[in-house]
């Protein structure tokens, strides 16, 4: 029986990837399923301390075996902006086409477009913290192109590619996103030190 874990989340986009790389070794539970509706403050200063606020909520509040993690967009001409407020770049949390036309005015007059994403998961697994981290290099575009994937997908071009990662399917960006390298990771680390002595 696969090990339960809690994914301190109710992104369904976050969700589908994630499961997407476990392949069924993890019954992954999201903050729905443990019946947690608390709003999670999200209020530290780098990625990695919001994805620790996360998981210690769900751990200190419930006992259970968990990770959270944050991810944004960190823009090189910006210095590092939008970073840990990508997701309310705008002002309001989670309005992506909003965020897209922010970023896309505040590069209007730059060349310099290089930027990355990143991803950091922090993994509490019987009572120790891991930390876990992704990222992809690219350049923002000038306007968007592609209807899939979330957030800056659609202005976000990875080097060595022609395309956006909205304009690719998940499991083209599964191989390449900075979510995908963070929880290849972190499933590596939970196959070797748990699965097997589950």
């Amino acid at each position: 029986m696969p090990k339960q874990l809690v994914f301190a989340t109710n992104n369904l986009n976050k969700i589908e990837e994630v499961t997407a790389k476990l392949g069924g070794s993890i019954d992954l539970k999201t903050l729905d399923d443990i019946g947690c509706y608390d709003e999670i403050m999200e209020n530290g200063s780098s990625f990695s301390e919001n994805a620790s606020i996360k998981s210690h909520f769900i751990f200190e509040k419930y006992g259970l075996d968990c990770f959270g993690d944050d991810s944004g967009m960190e823009v090189e001409a910006l210095q590092g902006e939008p970073g840990v407020f990508s997701a309310r770049y705008a002002g309001k949390h989670g309005d992506h086409s909003a965020n897209i036309d922010k970023l896309l005015t505040n590069l209007e007059h730059l060349e310099n477009r290089r930027a990355r994403f990143i991803t950091v998961i922090s993994l509490i697994w019987k009572g120790t913290e891991y930390f876990f981290e992704g990222t992809v290099s690219g350049h923002i575009r000038h306007e968007r192109s592609g209807n899939a994937g979330f957030g800056y997908d659609p202005i976000f071009e990875p080097e060595g590619f022609d395309r956006t990662f909205a304009e690719m399917s998940l499991e083209e960006k599964n191989k390449l996103s900075h979510r995908a390298r963070a929880v290849e990771k972190l499933v590596a680390f939970l196959q070797q030190n748990t699965i097997s002595k589950a």
